[in-house]
């Protein structure tokens, strides 16, 4: 069986400025891939190629087989499409907007009465049926937006930032439906802010300024020479006084990088540093240190890492 989703050079062009750059991965049937970049860094540029919604200006990709230069068509119709932004008709009700897009994808009146039926069971949205759309919370907007997505039964699911702007517990609601999805055999394409959410898919790819410059499972990636430097070790601080501890330990030459987690601090330091030695530098300060212990790199350090990582290639670059 062919991957579901192949990118073999992909590139976008405007005039002189390259929006996505050479990107070439796979991703497999039944997997949750997390596409990670910061604002503007050709995420959604790369989503709308794939769903035949945008033209490349080279490279290719093929999306559940089919080739988005010569099948746009079956690819658009083979896969479904949810939005950062609500999109759905709000002055329709849930059980309206579900057979607008039944009948949109040419389902006939028995299948979409199935359909319906389905989805409604799937995304928990049964009772809410004869709700105007507008009335809606943000949670169950989603779980309507992805009814929607998949009422046509498509193999592959592409989700732009799908929990922007909703509350913790729905988010973990929808990502809890994700799972049962994929287990159903959807392949999900998700991009997403929240690292919490990137640590619960397959496979992760990371974009930077328009180049993918990560690609792979979780906890391989915390092994990135560029961010496990054999010459340090990560620690975890906690302690009472953050902000204080956070700015001694920035000032301090054993320490390569300090981020706040919580009511604890991430650190890199030298690995010659021992953590007893430490404990001793930060209780001369009175900062209320409680455990100190060795970690192993969050997602979190390691985007942190890789981008500083970038942004200090491109300003050495630019003063050649």
């Amino acid at each position: 069986m062919t991957a579901a989703i192949v990118l073999d050079h992909l590139t976008k062009q405007y005039g002189q400025q390259t929006v996505v750059n050479q990107l070439s991965f796979t991703v497999e049937r039944g997997e949750i891939f997390g596409f990670l970049g910061p604002n503007g860094s050709g995420k959604t540029t790369t989503i709308k190629m794939l769903c035949g919604l945008l033209v490349p200006t080279s490279g290719t990709a093929s999306v559940n087989g089919f080739d988005i230069h010569k099948e746009p068509e079956q690819v658009r119709r083979s896969i479904g499409y949810m939005s950062q932004q609500f999109s759905l008709y709000k002055n329709l009700t849930v059980e309206q907007n579900i057979d607008f897009y039944a009948e949109l994808y040419g389902l006939g009146a028995v299948k979409s009465l199935r359909r319906k039926a389905d989805v409604l069971q799937i995304t928990g949205l049964i009772g809410q049926e004869s709700k105007k759309a507008s009335s809606l919370s943000g949670g169950w907007k989603q779980r309507l937006a992805l009814a929607c997505a998949i009422v046509h039964e498509p193999p592959i699911v592409f989700l732009d930032e799908p929990t922007a702007g909703i509350d913790p517990v729905a988010r973990r609601a929808l990502w809890d439906l994700l799972f049962t999805l994929a287990t159903m055999g959807i392949t999900f394409f998700v991009t997403t802010h929240y690292m919490d959410e990137a640590e619960r898919c397959s496979t992760v790819g990371y974009i930077f300024q328009s180049n993918l410059i990560a690609l792979g499972k979780v906890d391989e990636l915390g092994s990135l020479p560029v961010v496990n430097d054999p010459n340090t070790r990560h620690l975890e601080v906690s302690c009472d006084l953050i902000m204080p501890t956070f700015q001694f330990l920035r000032s301090q030459d054993y320490v390569t990088d300090v981020t706040i987690f919580g009511r604890a601090l991430h650190i890199v330091v030298s690995k010659s540093i021992e953590i007893e030695w430490l404990r001793e530098q930060l209780a001369q300060q009175n900062f209320g240190v409680g455990e100190i212990r060795a970690i192993k790199p969050s997602l979190e350090d390691v985007f942190v890492t890789l981008t500083e990582h970038e942004e200090a290639k491109v300003l050495k670059a630019s003063q050649k």
